[in-house]
């Protein structure tokens, strides 16, 4: 029998911590599923399409690494996959305080969904999309950020789209 595991997230833009915690679960698991989540409430810089394509490129050495995307809760993608282990990264006190009523939320909407929390790295521990796009738009480096075969597309978008 196949792991599976579920890697959601929004991934605007990938980070290399993202790729991290990508490569680290697919070493664990039989397949990782890299989950673009669709979140409404959240203006996105790059569109599902753009991230899902993103991503596999970034993850395109990584055999066992699918990349999809859903909109709706990642709970329901779940049970219709049938899938149990959600993989979450953690960065801070603050991140495992959000995740663990996440991992919660979502044992309640899915009682097989576990979750599996991977800490990131020293190296990646403050980067965040957020962050990369905020350096992007005032002009700052952000190559130690990203991965490379995508920098150009990041910092193209972010230049020529300021009002993100």
């Amino acid at each position: 029998m196949n792991k599976i595991a579920v890697y959601p997230g929004s991934f605007d833009p990938i980070t290399n911590g993202h790729l991290e915690i990508i490569k680290r679960a697919s070493m664990i698991f039989d397949m990782v599923i890299v989950l673009v989540a669709v979140n409404p409430d959240k203006k996105a810089t790059f569109t599902p399409e753009e991230r899902v394509e993103m991503i596999s490129k970034v993850c395109e050495d990584i055999r066992n690494v699918d990349v999809r995307s859903y909109s709706g809760l990642v709970a329901d993608f779940m049970k219709e996959g049938l899938y149990d282990v959600i993989i979450r990264g953690l960065r801070t006190v603050t991140d495992f305080e959000v995740e663990f009523q996440m991992a919660h939320i979502n044992k309640n909407l899915y009682p097989y969904a576990e979750t599996m929390f991977l800490c990131a790295d020293d190296e990646t521990t403050c980067v965040s999309s957020s962050v990369v796009k905020q350096i992007a738009r005032f002009g700052g480096d952000i190559s130690d950020y990203v991965p490379n075969c995508i920098l150009d597309l990041i910092e193209t978008r972010i230049k020529n789209n300021k009002e993100d």
